[in-house]
């Protein structure tokens, strides 16, 4: 599930320019754990501009000029040795961009008997200086508190430290993330489900704070691509569909070819408007043609969900932009809604009709035919499977009163168990807070009845995530 956006980090290290004459080899050494550290930052769809060893002011401003023209979405701060605030304070208010503090020694201790067995105080300082990281640390978090600067800090060993491998990795793909959602195209196809005030969202709020662009389109549009779809295709979407998916016994030969004419037309429509996630919701009433697409579009955009272009079902705008947040972090992102709570095993159901994630699902994804859409129109093809057994994740986008977004986090696990075989997605979930406090915990915060679930536990990368945009993050348990 990678994302296509390539993204640009800063590294910078700070020294102190009078130890260099003072403590021969000093400056060559800090130089090679820089080297070492870049190395270290740098994977496939990552550049990273390192501007080496910064030791004054001078050199601070023109290491801010080359990670302004490099356009890095993140810079590390590499403290080498003990050096100077002002130093490390131009670059950070200059760029205004994410900046994390690597509090990283050489080695896990300083070998104390070797030390001290040098013999030459001069050399012996030199050796302290060159594992003398954590010492201005303080001295930068106090210049950047009081220059109202936000920064992070990450402390540990450079190299075969499992903590600090993390840290770095988790803070590289948020920053990913980010630009993901930065450079997203989102469509709005249709219109909100009538009365939902919990979806209805502000779209400006939403764009100027988490990024993507807003697409609104028609349904004519995907009608008019569906009128175009030949025999052939419908044949070939039908063996992919059949391969991809448990078609269970019962499902018509008619539903699958109309399932598939639709599936062909969506792909067409978001290639044509370069679509990254999609959110929709119609009715067709007065019309038939718009009553027959809408009715056929689950098992079409269920498969779009699987390539990488998550689809929200009830026009959820904040819920789509939480499935793409999930789906490039590569968790999936399921649509779920609170469906019942089972207080005899402390589990809480969630679930939802329509498109589901078949990447993320336990097994394969049964499609079944339903007589009735509940809540909605028309008949046809539905989906049903649980999201994979192990940890979970969910996400839900707020749209606060406040005008700011939110992101709220859940971490639980999904359970193999009895769910409910009515032709949905649903799993069941347990929390560590237990079901009876997750639901009240989790609702007085005030989100849309709607969430995006993940595999895997992501709450401190969302928590990252949320840094960087600039977003309250706030986690139930």
């Amino acid at each position: 599930m990678s994302a296509k956006t390539e993204i640009t980090v800063g590294l910078y290290g700070i020294g102190l320019d009078t130890y260099w004459p003072q403590f021969e080899g000093l400056h060559d050494r800090l130089v090679g754990y820089q080297n070492r550290l870049a190395d270290k930052l740098a994977r496939p769809g990552v550049r990273v501009v390192n501007v080496g060893l910064i030791d004054d002011p001078q050199k601070a401003g023109d290491a801010a000029d080359t990670f302004q023209r490099e356009d890095v979405q993140l810079v590390f701060l590499y403290v080498s040795t003990y050096a100077l605030s002002s130093t490390v304070l131009p670059v950070v208010r200059k760029l205004k961009k994410p900046v994390v503090v690597l509090n990283l020694q050489p080695t896990s201790k300083i070998d104390y008997a070797t030390f001290n067995a040098l013999g030459d105080r001069t050399k012996m300082t030199g050796e302290w200086l060159a594992n003398c990281q954590a010492c201005s640390v303080p001295e930068i978090a106090n210049a950047f508190l009081r220059a109202g600067v936000q920064f992070h800090q990450i402390t540990g060993v450079l190299d075969g430290d499992a903590f600090v491998d993390a840290a770095l990795d988790d803070w590289i793909e948020a920053a990913r993330v980010a630009s993901v959602m930065r450079t997203s195209r989102v469509g709005l196809v249709g219109h909100y489900y009538n009365g939902m005030l919990d979806v209805y969202s502000d779209l400006t709020r939403l764009q100027s704070q988490i990024g993507p662009h807003f697409e609104i389109r028609e349904f004519g549009e995907i009608l008019a691509l569906r009128v175009e779809v030949t025999e052939p295709e419908i044949d070939d979407r039908v063996a992919l569909i059949r391969d991809q998916f448990d078609v269970q016994p019962d499902c018509s030969e008619h539903e699958l070819r109309r399932a598939a004419k639709t599936s062909v037309a969506l792909d067409r429509f978001v290639a044509q408007h370069d679509l990254d996630a999609m959110a929709y919701f119609y009715n067709g009433f007065g019309d038939e043609r718009y009553s027959d697409l809408i009715a056929s579009v689950i098992v079409g955009n269920s498969i779009l969900t699987s390539r990488n272009v998550p689809v929200a079902g009830e026009y959820e705008v904040k819920n789509c932009l939480a499935m793409k947040i999930m789906d490039a972090f590569g968790v999936g992102g399921a649509f779920s809604e609170l469906y019942a709570l089972d207080f005899d095993d402390d589990i809480v159901l969630l679930g939802h009709d329509g498109p589901c994630h078949p990447k993320i699902a336990q097994g394969k994804t049964k499609i079944k035919p339903l007589y009735v859409y509940h809540g909605k129109v028309g008949q046809g093809l539905s989906v049903e499977t649980s999201v994979q057994y192990g940890p979970a994740t969910l996400l839900s986008v707020i749209d606060a009163p406040d005008g700011n977004a939110k992101f709220l986090v859940a971490e639980g696990v999904s359970e193999p168990g009895p769910i409910l075989e009515i032709g949905n997605t649903n799993s069941r979930y347990r929390f560590p807070c237990g079901a009876r406090e997750f639901i009240d915990a989790w609702s007085k915060r005030g989100p849309s009845h709607h969430c995006a679930i993940g595999v895997g536990h992501i709450a401190k990368r969302l928590e990252i995530l949320a840094s960087i945009l600039g977003v309250e993050f706030i986690r139930v348990c």
